[in-house]
């Protein structure tokens, strides 16, 4: 029986780094195992806030790439200040850290680029992707967003195709991530996400959420949702290598939004407390962290303690994970997060270190962390709590004791998934 053939429109794509690309890179290495034959269209010149050349190596020769040029209007809001160079991984100052520059770019962002500024690459998109759809068979076509405007290319390649069975992959909510109500938009612009939002979830055959949270949600508005989560593929890295340091590491971009002062605090008042403490404890940054944050980390007792290594490539980061003794998650504070689950967690389970989350009361990565036996979740304001938990890891460490053993996490395993995946597909499409 030959392979159906399945199309992913994604903006991430190798040398793409970060975690945005990580999703259907894996989908599409694993898929043919499943009876599947993946294609990929993706921008020819995009620009990436984070590059890995070292993802390269998990795409196939053979894959169909098809690319389309894009134009991105960040050089406009890098003219209000080069602080908004973050926005194109979606991320910017809030609060106090707001410039008024800063505070004009994200309503210009939020009100006139909808749903974001990769809006421009729809219609050009369209124009090649009608063409090559009607000379070429396909029996699935994938979506994948943020940014959200490929999923405007999905709704009209449905109207076009309706035969096509169309997914519509959120790695991230649309209206309701948390910084969704930072963007100060009009009126008239939230009507217009919301309607838009509304179409795709009406109209795609399946969509898919990477929390059960945000299939929950989606399905009350309407969607034939799923939830197939991301995960992680198996390490390659030697056994975890003891240090003569009690490492807590961050791995992955930190951004205002999710910053865990009260980890900050705590960690301040240990430290003055406990010579030995100060004298064994690292605190490890592996990626980015925002400049605010970093500027009142340098300005704290944390300051000696932090070895900040910048972005590393993918297998390194990996090396990093499994080498340290307590690994940061965080998530938003607000209940409406409690659905997101940050792809980086997965990572975090594979790598055998105890895991340190923060985030809303009775959110997925607790239901995880719990049925996993992988860490501890802390909502944001639990200083006791927290402080007992990293005296605890850092005593274990100390005396040499064996951590507790992490339980089923073979099902977060990207094959695995995958296959989870192509069950959905084979049901839908049969």
């Amino acid at each position: 029986m030959s392979a159906k053939k399945i199309l992913i429109i994604t903006y991430y794509w190798p040398p793409a780094g970060g975690p945005g690309v990580q999703r259907w890179l894996k989908f599409v290495k694993y898929l043919p195992d499943f009876g599947w034959k993946p294609a990929v269209f993706i921008p020819e010149n995009p620009s990436y806030p984070i590059v890995d050349e070292t993802l390269k190596k998990d795409v196939a020769e053979d894959l169909e790439i098809i690319k389309n040029r894009i134009w991105e209007p960040y050089q406009i809001a890098e003219f209000f200040g080069k602080e908004n160079k973050k926005f194109k991984a979606g991320q910017f100052d809030v609060g106090g850290n707001q410039s008024w520059k800063s505070k004009l770019s994200v309503w210009v962002r939020g009100n006139f680029f909808i749903p974001d500024a990769r809006v421009f690459w729809v219609k050009p998109s369209l124009k090649v992707l009608k063409k090559y759809l009607t000379e070429n068979h396909f029996d699935a076509l994938v979506t994948t967003g943020p940014p959200h405007s490929v999923h405007l290319i999905g709704l009209e390649l449905k109207r076009e195709f309706p035969k096509l069975k169309w997914i519509a992959d959120f790695r991230d909510p649309w209206t309701e991530i948390s910084y969704y109500k930072h963007l100060k938009l009009t009126k008239t612009a939230d009507s217009k996400h919301r309607n838009l939002e509304q179409q795709v979830f009406q109209h795609a055959d399946i969509t898919l959420a990477t929390s059960y949270a945000d299939a929950e949600n989606f399905r009350k508005k309407g969607a034939n949702a799923f939830c197939i989560t991301n995960g992680f593929d198996h390490f390659e890295t030697a056994e975890k290598v003891k240090s003569n340091k009690f490492t807590l590491s961050y791995v992955g971009v930190l951004e205002q939004l999710r910053n865990p002062e009260v980890l900050w605090k705590v960690l301040n008042d240990i430290l003055l407390e406990n010579s030995d403490f100060r004298s064994d404890f690292e605190l490890k940054s592996v990626g980015r962290i925002d400049d605010k944050i970093l500027e009142k980390i340098t300005d704290s007792p944390l300051r000696n303690s932090l070895r900040n290594l910048g972005y590393l490539s993918h297998s390194e980061a990996n090396r990093e994970m499994q080498n340290s003794d307590l690994l940061l998650i965080t998530n938003f504070p607000d209940e409406s997060s409690k659905g997101i689950i940050p792809g980086k967690i997965f990572e975090y389970l594979a790598s055998g270190s105890q895991i340190l989350s923060f985030g809303p009361k009775d959110s997925d990565v607790k239901k995880i962390l719990d049925e996993t036996g992988a860490g501890r979740h802390f909502i944001y304001d639990d200083i006791d709590g927290l402080k007992t938990f990293i005296l605890q890891q850092y005593h274990l460490w100390k005396s040499a004791d064996a951590q507790p053993e992490t339980q089923n996490i073979e099902r977060f395993s990207r094959r695995n998934l995958t296959k989870r995946l192509a069950e959905i597909l084979d049901a839908d499409t049969a």
